[in-house]
Parts: structure tokens; C-alpha cells; sequence
């Protein structure tokens, strides 16, 4: 069986993109319903962040990348998504279109962005530690656990200044690296719950079907009907991401080739790196 996975937002713009006809098409959908140039990385209008068009310019890609494995006879038998992966994944299991997909993703985006105006906000990569001691870490200092992507690779997000609290004493704790990233919101945190009003606005605007292919979810490991997706995309932005329970679910169900679906690999490491322990245990 074959898994789709669709990645979350990317950190950087790409300059060197697709030069075919399919990208063309993407490139011209994702103009008309956001307003984002993907070439020049440029918005029509003022409002938005860098780190919405980035989550614009990751969900064009993955619609990209999903035209193009299809083209080359790979479809997917299951579909799996994390954090942000989630719009893209929703478009190609059927349940919203391409267009509803990046014009959702930029409203979303729209709205986290507004978080910033009052406070900073960073998320936080620790590669290293175990699941405890970040738990702790969090705890310590006011942060939350966002992504548990293997269990020595995690995610923490929450304000600026007690992230970089917990920078340091993780990296005083022995952690291998600890690196942040600015971030509009406190994504996949109870923090969000600020703008959750605003967001089931913007979620209950469309209408989803429901997806023609199994759609696991990030936070149950559940596969997704229509009628639960409104509610999922409120707790998947106050919760967090389990991936590492994810690739376990997808392998038990009968997954044997997984296909990153968006910028990047890094669902393709974190895969290995938890394959590689199970091995060893």
C-alpha cells in the first residue's frame, strides 16, 4: 500500500521552482483565491506574513508534487498529514478543491497572524532529549509541546521570551540541538484557543465531502469523515501533532511505501529515525 504525506509549512522559499505546465496552473490558482506570486514571492495587498505565504507556497507545493506522482503512476491508497499538511492532504483525498484548499490555508494564516500583533511568539525544535524532560522543560517555562515527531525529536511552541527560557535549559539538559523559528502563533497549543471563534468562521465557510480516500488524522489517529473535519481543523490547531504514533497506525495498516508529498523530507527522517529504534529495541 502506498501513503501520500503531506508536510507542514516550510521555512524558507525555494527561488528555483517547477518550470511545466501543471506548476503554471498551481502557480495561477494559487494568484487568484490568496493574492501570492510564487515566483517573485510577493503578495497583492497588505495584509498576511511571511510565514502565511510560506504556508501558501507548502500547500502549492504538495497540490504540485500530488499532480506529479499521479502523472508518474504513484496514487495513494491511504493519506496521511501533518500540522499544515492538512489542507493539501484534504484537497487530494477529494474533499475540498485545490483552490478552497489555498484559499483556506491563507484565511488561516490571515488569522494567526493577527496573534502577533499583541505578542511574540516562537516555535522551538529539540532533537535529543526524551518525551519527560521536554514535558518538564515546557512545563518549567510556560510552553507547550507541539510536535512529537519521534521520540527524541519534538516541537515547542509559546511565547518568544519563555521559549528562549526553554532553549536553554534544554540545551543545559543535554539536548543535541535546540533551534528556534519565529512564528505568528503559538501554533498546536492550548493558546490558540484566542482566535478559535474567528477560526470556526472561517472553517464553517466551506463545505467539505467526504474524502474518497482514507485520511488519517494527526492527533487520534483516526480516519477523518466529512462531518468531523470542521471540528478536527479547530483541535488540530490547539493540539498537538503526533506523528510518530501516525507512521505507526499507517504501518499497521498496511502501508509499505510512503511518499513526502511537499517540500522537504522530513517526514521521510523522522520515518527512518523511528524505524531505526523500534529495530534496536
Amino acid at each position: 500500500m502506498n501513503c501520500y504525506m503531506f508536510p507542514g509549512q516550510p521555512l524558507t522559499h525555494n527561488a528555483q521552482l517547477p518550470d511545466d505546465s501543471d506548476f503554471s496552473e498551481i502557480a495561477e490558482l494559487t494568484l487568484l483565491r490568496t493574492g501570492v506570486n510564487l515566483h517573485d514571492f510577493t503578495r497583492q495587498g497588505e495584509d498576511g506574513s511571511v510565514s502565511a505565504m510560506l504556508q501558501i507556497y507548502g500547500v502549492a507545493m504538495s497540490l504540485y508534487q500530488a499532480r506529479r506522482f499521479r502523472l508518474q503512476g504513484v496514487r495513494p491508497d491511504l493519506i496521511a498529514e501533518h500540522s499544515m499538511g492538512i489542507y493539501p492532504a484534504l484537497a487530494v483525498s477529494g474533499s475540498i478543491s485545490e483552490g478552497d484548499a489555498l484559499e483556506l490555508t491563507w484565511r488561516v494564516g490571515c488569522c494567526m497572524n493577527s496573534m502577533k500583533k499583541s505578542r511574540e511568539y516562537a516555535l522551538g525544535c529539540v532533537v535529543g532529549l526524551t518525551l519527560e524532560p521536554v514535558l518538564s522543560i515546557a512545563e518549567n517555562n510556560g510552553v507547550y509541546l507541539a510536535n512529537l515527531n519521534t521520540s527524541r525529536h519534538f516541537l515547542l511552541s509559546g511565547e518568544r521570551r519563555n521559549m528562549e527560557a526553554a532553549e536553554t535549559e534544554a540545551l543545559a539538559d543535554g539536548a543535541f540541538s535546540v533551534k528556534l523559528f519565529p512564528s505568528d502563533a503559538p501554533l498546536h497549543t492550548p493558546l490558540m484557543a484566542e482566535i478559535e471563534g474567528e477560526m470556526r468562521g472561517v472553517f464553517s465557510d466551506y463545505r467539505y465531502l467526504e474524502p474518497n480516500l482514507p485520511l488519517l488524522d494527526h492527533i487520534n489517529q483516526d480516519f477523518l469523515a466529512a462531518t468531523e473535519i470542521t471540528e478536527f481543523m479547530i483541535r488540530e490547531l490547539e493540539l498537538p501533532v503526533y506523528w510518530e504514533k501516525s507512521f505507526i497506525a499507517l504501518k499497521k495498516a498496511g502501508v509499505g511505501k510512503f511518499f513526502e508529498v511537499g517540500v522537504g523530507d522530513s517526514l521521510k527522517k523522522y520515518n527512518r529515525w523511528i524505524e531505526n529504534e523500534a529495530s534496536r529495541q
